[in-house]
């Protein structure tokens, strides 16, 4: 698959989930201004749509799946944050919230050392082109 493909099918899922989610949410009568901030569908939408996005683009392994990948983690805070720990309903939520902020470690984690390694890095060529010949 080329790079234009994984791009537009990245596009296309992101559509995708981002539609599905707002006709379920039109189909359970949440209004969106029913629910807070961040708590409403288009939000919850995107934020999916960004990680299925970062994935079909290779998380690490390419400048708009890195990107991409930073976004959802970001958006991914906004629920599972350490804001959360001062939530009234903590005590009902801590394995996601906990498990969200290791996956949110993970990922920037990988991103950044991918970034460094690749800074690092020079490619050179293989052989020497012109002493060999």
């Amino acid at each position: 698959m080329t790079q234009q493909d994984l791009s537009a099918t990245a596009a296309l899922l992101g559509l995708i989930v981002l539609q599905l989610i707002m006709l379920s949410a039109l189909y359970a009568g949440i209004p969106p201004i029913a629910t807070p901030l961040f708590g409403i569908a288009p939000f919850i939408g995107a934020a999916i749509a960004a990680a299925i996005a970062a994935v079909v683009l290779l998380p690490v392994s390419t400048g708009a799946g890195r990107a991409l990948s930073v976004l959802a983690t970001l958006m991914a805070l906004v629920s599972f944050g350490p804001q959360k720990y001062f939530d009234a309903q903590f005590a009902l939520i801590w394995p996601a919230v906990i498990a969200g902020q290791l996956a949110a470690a993970a990922i920037l984690f990988q991103v950044v050392r991918t970034i460094r390694s690749t800074r690092n890095h020079t490619v050179t060529p293989p052989f020497d082109t012109v002493s060999a010949q």
